[in-house]
């Protein structure tokens, strides 16, 4: 896994975004395999970008509404 400059991961594979989210593993492959969250498929293994919670939690907090995963992830690219 690659490291940026501060020593922390760019992505985390999906055991560890649930345990950051606070969610089942299952309730992630759900939501990604309905679109509802980004993630990248390399073989048979999925990763998602280590920063996406901070730039959910910013963008609720900016908005001071509900955020999905999905319209973060489209703002983002």
């Amino acid at each position: 896994m690659q490291e940026s400059t501060e020593g922390k991961r760019d992505w985390l594979n999906v055991a560890e975004m649930a345990a950051v989210m606070g969610l089942s593993e299952m309730t992630l492959y759900r939501a990604i395999a309905n679109g509802e969250f980004p993630a990248v498929r390399i073989g048979r293994r999925l990763f998602i970008p280590a920063r996406l919670p901070d730039q959910l939690a910013e963008a609720a907090i900016s908005t001071g509404r509900v955020v999905t995963a999905a319209e973060v992830a489209g703002e983002a690219s």
